[in-house]
């Protein structure tokens, strides 16, 4: 059951400490959250959130 949802993909170390450290340990922890919310978190920009929405399309998934 290890799948890409179990996990969160590779978009840098600061964009990786902000989402756990605010609550998102796995990819499917992200999906319906604002992108607003995650934007507001430090080391979270553009790319990381074009990352992880490209990642979330993979699964039929999106940010909120």
């Amino acid at each position: 059951m290890n799948s890409s949802l179990d996990a969160l993909p590779k978009i840098g170390a600061p964009a990786t400490r902000a989402l756990t450290g605010a609550g998102y340990l796995t990819l499917r922890d992200l999906a319906g959250v604002p992108r607003a919310e995650l934007a507001a978190l430090h080391g979270v920009g553009p790319r990381a959130l074009g990352i992880l929405q490209s990642a979330l399309e993979q699964h039929d998934l999106s940010l909120g």
